[in-house]
C-alpha cells in the first residue's frame, strides 16, 4: 500500500477485512520512521508448540507467506521498497515462526490477490489485515490475532460528513472510496439500497487498487470520505501530513492469518500466538505500534464474524 518517494512511505490506509496493494504517494504524506523497539528478538522456539506443524514443513522449516504491505500501523516499507517492511503485521508473523522454529519467505503481493493464491497454493498462509467475515470463512480458515475493524475518515475542515458513522444512510448522497477486494468494498455495496429505502439520493463508492491513489483521491476532493481499517485510520489522522480526520469505528472485526480451508498448518498458529500472549510478547509488540486496545484474550480458529 505504499511506497515512499524517495524518503518515507506514505500514510495511507489499509484495508481490514480488508488490506491493500501498494500504491503511490500522496504529495506531502509521508508516514513516520519505524519504532525501534524490538520485541522479536527475544522470541525463541517453543517445541510443544513446534510439534503441532506438519512432518513436512517441520522438515522443510520454510513457510510461504503472501503479504499485503501497505501503511503502518500494520505493514509498510518505512525505508523504501528496497528494504525490509515493518508493522504489526510483520513483528506478529516474525514472532509465531520463531515460535515454531522456521523461516518465512515472504513474498508481496496485492491484497486481493493473495486470498483466491491459498487454495492453488502459491502461498502457505496470507497477511494482510484479513478481516474474518461469514463470507470468507466459507472458503478461508482463519487463526485470529487482533481485533480490529471497519471505519471511516474524512478531509480534516470537511463539513459535509462531521460525525461518527453508525448507520450507511449517513453516507447518502457522497462518495466513498475504498480498497478494491475488501470488507468495506463489500459492505458498501451489500447495503446500497439503504439510501433508496430513505428515500435519498445513494451513496456512489469508488474503489482503488492502490492505497495512495485513494489517500490523493480525498486530498483533492475527488471523493467525501473514506472507508478502511480502525488502527489504520487513527495512525494516519495522527500524522499531520496526511491531513484527514478520523470519525470512529464503524464494526468491528476479528483480524486474523489466512489460510486455505482444511489447513493443517493453523493449529500450530493458534498455538503459537497463544504462546505470545502468555509469555508478554504480543503485548510488547502492540504497544510498539499504538495497537493495544485492539488486542485479543487468545486466539481463536475460524470464530463467527461480529454482529
Amino acid at each position: 500500500m505504499a511506497a515512499a518517494i524517495a524518503l518515507l512511505p506514505v500514510l495511507t490506509l489499509t484495508a481490514c477485512g480488508a488490506g491493500d496493494t501498494s500504491g503511490t504517494t500522496p504529495a506531502g504524506a509521508q508516514a513516520s520512521p519505524a519504532p525501534t523497539d524490538d520485541p522479536v528478538t527475544a522470541v525463541r522456539k517453543v517445541d510443544s508448540v513446534a510439534a503441532l506443524l506438519p512432518a513436512d514443513t517441520r522438515e522443510s522449516g520454510t513457510l510461504r507467506v503472501g503479504s499485503s504491505i501497505g501503511f503502518p500501523p500494520g505493514a509498510y516499507y518505512p525505508n523504501g521498497q528496497d528494504k525490509p517492511p515493518a508493522g504489526q503485521d510483520i513483528d506478529i508473523a516474525d514472532a509465531v515462526a520463531k515460535v515454531l522454529g522456521v523461516e518465512l519467505e515472504r513474498q508481496d503481493a496485492s491484497f486481493e490477490t493473495i486470498l483466491p493464491a491459498l487454495d492453488s497454493g502459491k502461498y502457505d498462509f496470507g497477511t494482510g489485515n484479513f478481516g474474518v467475515t461469514t463470507e470468507r470463512l466459507k472458503t478461508v480458515d482463519f487463526v485470529t490475532y487482533i481485533n480490529d475493524g471497519q471505519g471511516f475518515a474524512v478531509k480534516k475542515g470537511n463539513t459535509v460528513l462531521r460525525t461518527k458513522v453508525t448507520d450507511l444512510a449517513q453516507l447518502c448522497g457522497l462518495t466513498i472510496g475504498t480498497g478494491a477486494g475488501t470488507t468495506f468494498e463489500a459492505t458498501l455495496t451489500a447495503q446500497k439500497d439503504v439510501c433508496a429505502k430513505a428515500g435519498k439520493k445513494p451513496y456512489d463508492v469508488k474503489v482503488y487498487s492502490e492505497n495512495g491513489a485513494t489517500l490523493t483521491a480525498l486530498q483533492q476532493g475527488r471523493i467525501d470520505a473514506i472507508m478502511s481499517t480502525i488502527n489504520g485510520l487513527r495512525h494516519q489522522a495522527a500524522q499531520p501530513a496526511a491531513q484527514t480526520a478520523f470519525l470512529g469505528e464503524y464494526h468491528r472485526l476479528d483480524v486474523g492469518f489466512a489460510f486455505k480451508k482444511g489447513s493443517p498448518l493453523t493449529k500450530a498458529f493458534q498455538a503459537a500466538v497463544n504462546e505470545l500472549i502468555k509469555d508478554g510478547t504480543y503485548a510488547r509488540i502492540l504497544k510498539k505500534w499504538g495497537t493495544s486496545p485492539s488486542a485479543i484474550e487468545t486466539s481463536r480458529i475460524n470464530p463467527p464474524e461480529h454482529t
